[in-house]
């Protein structure tokens, strides 16, 4: 691969790895060649095939997504925004689940095509994708040119509903082996994968919906592969209670009763601690238990926020010494939406501007993101790294004035001052086209895929309703 070069970068967000921190490095080049960081510093002494000017660009690292659905997430826009129950503690996750069909493979394959062109457009280059196994994902994922973590998903059990309080479960122990022995399958073929960019995470899906056996012999394969695993993890009200009533335990005491913590175990959310407000257990031992196994959090704001909930809080959670990553568990999936997000409600929830910085979570969507993932090669700009980065335009609107360019991108400019992107050393933003993929045929396919799944509703929901009683408009519709 030729060499390319950034020159004179106005700004680069540097790795510094004695401080083990990002910093502001200005006026400096970038070189790199293959799949990794050559140069970066002052008079690059080399050839180069490109040269690309940097005087008018913030260069980042890419973006890492450690908590995602591409698979159904876009289906559900217009119908998930403002669907909860009260009487299931705000949630809408359980009534989505049982009223409306997992996607076909022709569904899957516009949700994800379009969603992996979303999350590229906003930066993101390495994605942990938590989907059931579907035919063509894997290609799928290798064409678009993103560093894929592949985690297929399996469970002992499926929720289903009687009322709209009471969560029931209904299991199948055969059914959650057969889906691990899947899911093996499916991360070997990412990993024999030869565009080299492809791996795999362990997901048993929820801590309520797999038996302690499966999550244990889950959590033996990922670390005898050294493969991280993830698993839902307090992401409601109703599932801590549903844990307690089995235990006597908080799903994250438990866990870590399991042997189920540690490095390289990513819970997904863990937000509904035994201090949360809404949860008040008698222990004050959660957040100690996450800090000290040295497990890591993917914190994804927007679908709690939706709800009315917020993590209690970032900022904790990060002077504890838990290991914080970001995701985007609902579309849009927008990565910096989400530190945008995840600043402003970690405040609210402290009641103190201080409770986080913008480094923070610039920081868990990069390194503390792949620190999550085993990875000590993403996330990062140095010499060594792999060639994932961003090149944010100075000159979009935005971004202006870009004082503190960070700052600027996170809460002005998000995905529209997002020019080029590389992945591996190869560009797959083009001057803020996407040019592996194909979003607008994706989108156009997408709202079949979703009526498809609508028109199904009044056969699987335990009331028998069409979709609009479920999830009315947000407006009524006049003659």
């Amino acid at each position: 691969m030729p060499t390319t070069v950034i020159r004179n970068a106005a700004w680069v967000v540097a790795w510094d790895a004695e401080s083990r921190r990002h910093v502001y490095r200005r006026g400096v080049d970038l070189a790199f060649a293959d799949d990794r960081i050559a140069f970066l510093g002052r008079d690059y002494p080399g050839a180069a095939d490109r040269v690309i000017d940097g005087a008018g660009l913030l260069v980042i690292p890419g973006l890492v997504d450690i908590h995602a659905h591409p698979h159904h997430e876009p289906l559900y826009r217009g119908l998930r925004e403002e669907h909860g129950l009260p009487g299931m503690h705000m949630t809408g996750l359980y009534e989505r689940s049982q009223a409306f069909p997992a996607p076909d493979d022709e569904a899957r394959a516009a949700s994800a095509e379009f969603a992996f062109a979303e999350l590229l457009s906003c930066g993101v280059t390495s994605l942990v994708d938590i989907s059931a196994p579907w035919d063509g994902w894997i290609d799928l994922f290798a064409k678009s040119g993103m560093r894929g973590f592949l985690a297929p998903g399996y469970a002992s059990a499926r929720w289903f509903l009687k009322d709209d309080h009471e969560l029931y479960y209904d299991w199948n122990e055969a059914r959650g082996r057969a889906g691990f022995q899947r899911a093996l399958g499916v991360i070997d073929a990412a990993l024999s994968h030869p565009c080299g960019r492809l791996s795999g995470v362990v997901s048993p899906m929820q801590i309520d919906t797999c038996t302690a056996d499966l999550l244990r012999d889950s959590r033996d394969f990922a670390r005898e592969r050294n493969l991280p695993l993830t698993v839902h993890v307090a992401q409601s009200v109703s599932e801590v209670r549903e844990m307690i009533r089995r235990h006597g335990k908080t799903p994250i005491q438990w866990a870590h009763e399991q042997g189920l913590l540690g490095p390289g175990t990513i819970l997904g959310h863990a937000l509904f601690l035994d201090t949360h407000s809404w949860v008040r257990w008698h222990t004050r031992t959660d957040l100690s238990i996450l800090a000290d196994s040295g497990c890591a959090v993917a914190h994804c704001p927007t679908p709690f926020a939706r709800y009315g909930q917020v993590m209690e809080n970032f900022g904790e959670y990060r002077r504890a010494g838990v290991t914080m990553g970001l995701g985007t568990d609902c579309s849009p999936h927008n990565l910096v939406e989400e530190m945008r997000k995840g600043a402003v409600l970690a405040r609210i929830a402290a009641r103190d501007v201080n409770a986080v910085a913008t480094a923070d979570l610039f920081h868990a969507a990069t390194a503390g993101g792949a620190a999550a993932l085993l990875r000590d090669d993403i996330g990062r700009l140095a010499p060594g790294m792999k060639a994932d980065l961003v090149l944010v335009d100075l000159a979009c609107p935005q971004m202006q004035p870009a004082r503190d360019p960070l700052r600027a991108f996170v809460y002005h400019a998000a995905d529209r001052a997002v020019r080029d992107v590389f992945v591996d050393g190869r560009q797959v933003v083009i001057d803020r086209h996407v040019v592996t993929l194909d979003q607008e045929g994706a989108g156009a396919r997408l709202r079949a895929a979703q009526e498809r799944m609508e028109r199904a509703a009044p056969g699987r929901d335990y009331r028998h309703r069409h979709h609009d009683e479920i999830v009315p408009l947000s407006l009524p519709v006049a003659d």
